[in-house]
């Protein structure tokens, strides 16, 4: 697989999911719970879990742009500051 590939099972998972999983994986991080391997183990998920999470805002972010509408109704794009 390649470096950063998301893996199948983060990519089936929604936004809140995906979130939810990274927050456990952070939380477990932070209190230094289990072995060094498992705890790489643990950061490369969450890399990836990360990674799913910042695509599922894009794709967001996209669909925003696609309908909005300006005042007298006619299509417009307009680019949405998520910062």
């Amino acid at each position: 697989m390649a470096k950063n590939a998301i893996p199948e099972d983060i990519q089936k998972l929604t936004f809140e999911e995906a979130l939810d999983a990274l927050k456990e994986i952070v939380a477990k991080l932070e209190q230094g719970q289990g072995a060094l391997d498992t705890a790489i183990d643990d950061y490369e998920r969450g890399a990836a879990l990360k990674r799913h999470c910042d695509a599922k805002l894009r794709e967001a972010q996209a669909k925003i742009e696609k309908i909005s509408l300006s005042a007298d109704g006619s299509a417009e794009t307009a680019a949405l500051d998520v910062e």
